[in-house]
């Protein structure tokens, strides 16, 4: 089975920069705009994999660093690689465990050579370099490989964000040399200084990457800022790849960000959110914990077939409110369908060139939310 991922442009929009493409990789196509769904740990909190598959999945992403410390992605490899140990026969991108030497924070370890900190689950000493990031994720056997990055909080000083920019790009060259066979996705850092954004995208286009990654953000900044960013390094990633927003994010984050040129997404917020009893609709999030659904007969979202298609709004409070477990599991089928009926609203809309139209429309029903959240 060959390991090249292909991106092959569709439509544009007349009216601003979204994109409609496909993304072709060794575990079938992918329809982009896409939103991934988040397994950290080889599933999606909640659902079985028939379950995801039902809300319109076509890609999923997988947590090298987790797979990594438990349980071991070279028994992963043995059992067959990440799609078969999970039961998932379509695309998979793995994350490079960047993330997670950010979220360990002070518990980190940094130098040129990698990172260095304790596992969360039994503190034994672990070593990511870009080398080994590699490693881990060709024994996954993913379809797209994710470049080890350094990623800081937002704001920091300047001298901060450019050294872990700057080694951002040395890492990317390390990982570019062990790449093998497998596809690699280079990441763009630079935090909110639009030149050296500039600059990481320009330094990473020069290493002919099949495909880019804008990180470092929704780590603190405001939407605002993050759009802004957006909107300086877009242009200038070539138009024959893919570009991937990492950890985004709200559907009207989404939606922005299609209109700036971005292709694929991922984000635990339907999820999380899910298993706190919110459920986003085109009019605004649903609280269904609160008393206003006690007896509301209405299903949670008409419009969205899911799971929980077939249950009230009452129900699913009293699900939550009784503490039983199909509650969450409702409701995160809701969400994840919600978010795949919008990436293909999103792309008909492209195609048709009423993207704007639809963007338009979006934006007054989430700003004006429900009547009773």
């Amino acid at each position: 089975m060959p390991a090249v991922v292909t991106y092959d442009p569709i439509a544009k929009s007349s009216d601003c920069a979204a994109r409609r493409g496909r993304l072709h990789t060794p575990h079938g196509t992918v329809e982009l705009p896409c939103f991934m769904p988040v397994g950290t740990q080889a599933t999606v909190k909640g659902l079985t994999v028939p379950m995801v598959r039902e809300t319109g999945a076509e890609i999923l992403l997988g947590n090298t660093y987790h797979l990594a410390v438990r349980p071991g992605t070279d028994l992963i490899a043995r059992l067959g690689g990440l799609h078969t140990f999970m039961g998932w026969d379509r695309p998979i991108l793995t994350d490079s465990g960047g993330f997670q030497i950010f979220s360990l924070g002070q518990n980190a370890e940094i130098s040129e050579e990698g990172a260095v900190f304790r596992s969360h689950v039994d503190g034994r000493k672990i070593e990511l370099t870009p080398e080994r990031a590699m490693q881990a994720q060709a024994e996954l056997g993913s379809d797209i490989a994710m470049v080890l990055d350094h990623v800081v909080a937002l704001p920091n000083p300047p001298e901060i964000v450019r050294a872990a920019c700057e080694r951002s790009i040395r890492w990317a060259e390390r990982c570019r040399a062990v790449a093998g066979d497998q596809t690699q996705f280079a990441i763009v850092q630079g935090g909110l200084d639009a030149e050296m954004r500039l600059w990481s995208a320009e330094e990473l286009t020069q290493l002919d990457f099949p495909g880019y990654a804008i990180g470092g953000l929704s780590v603190g900044e405001s939407p605002e800022e993050m759009y802004r960013i957006l909107q300086v390094t877009c242009p200038v990633l070539p138009e024959r790849c893919p570009r991937y927003l990492m950890g985004v994010g709200r559907p009207q984050d989404i939606l922005e960000s299609v209109r700036l040129g971005v292709d694929m997404f991922d984000c635990v917020m339907p999820t999380r959110n899910a298993r706190n009893a919110l459920a986003f609709t085109d009019e605004g999030p649903i609280r269904l914990r609160n008393a206003c659904h006690r007896e509301d007969p209405r299903p949670v979202d008409a419009q969205t077939p899911s799971a929980a298609s077939g249950v009230s709004r009452s129900y699913l409070r009293h699900l939550f409110a009784a503490g039983e477990m199909l509650g969450p599991i409702l409701t995160t089928s809701h969400n994840l369908a919600y978010y795949q009926c919008l990436m293909r609203e999103i792309r008909d809309a492209i195609e048709a060139d009423t993207f704007m139209e639809l963007y338009n429309a979006k934006m007054r029903g989430w700003q004006q939310g429900p009547a009773n959240g």
